[in-house]
């Protein structure tokens, strides 16, 4: 999953608890999703939607970890991201804040007969 600028710069600010970061916990954490398949840039730092872009906040029990794993995980109601989801990140804000990722994959088009869940797995891995 590629990392963002600022979603680098928060982790290392992070580890040394550098600037208080706002952490991607379950008040804070987000999924956002858009209708926008601009390729991916690191230097990104929104959904690249203009209008079509909507972010959930996370379901009761996440986000979790399970060792080097973290999974986000919020539900889109009947009334909110009816378009085409052409792209989605994780942000540490409604509305502002870190956009952490991004990725640009087509998910289908979401309409008002439905909820959607998207869950997220971020693995940290080491070595290569």
């Amino acid at each position: 999953m590629p990392l963002t600028t600022v979603g680098r710069n928060f982790i290392a600010e992070a580890l040394i608890d550098d600037d208080t970061p706002t952490f991607f916990d379950n008040t804070n954490a987000h999924i956002g999703v858009g209708d926008d398949d601009t390729a991916f840039n690191a230097a990104q730092t929104n959904l690249q939607a203009v209008t079509n872009k909507v972010r959930e906040g996370m379901e009761a029990t996440y986000p979790q970890r399970s060792d080097n794993v973290i999974t986000f995980r919020s539900v889109f109601d009947t009334g909110a991201a009816n378009f085409d989801w052409e792209e989605w990140g994780v942000f540490n804000h409604a509305s502002a804040g870190v956009m952490l990722n991004r990725v640009v994959e087509s998910l289908g088009t979401k309409t008002s007969a439905a909820t959607w869940q998207l869950t997220v797995e971020l693995t940290i891995a080491i070595g290569s």
